[in-house]
């Protein structure tokens, strides 16, 4: 709860800083952050993802 409501706490300083512009390049380097911690902590399996499903 505290690591989501700091995040959002950034998000809207980022937002009142560089506007909207500013809010979604931070929205979206903070979900590529996510992505990558997800995946070097074995949570996410992007390779799965990206590869999707075999063709017999």
């Amino acid at each position: 709860m505290t690591t989501g409501m700091f995040a959002g706490l950034l998000l809207g300083v980022a937002a009142a800083a560089g506007g909207f512009g500013g809010f979604l390049v931070a929205l979206g380097l903070g979900a590529l952050g996510w992505l990558v911690a997800g995946q070097l902590a074995g949570e996410l399996d992007l390779r799965a993802a990206v590869r999707g499903r075999e063709r017999d």
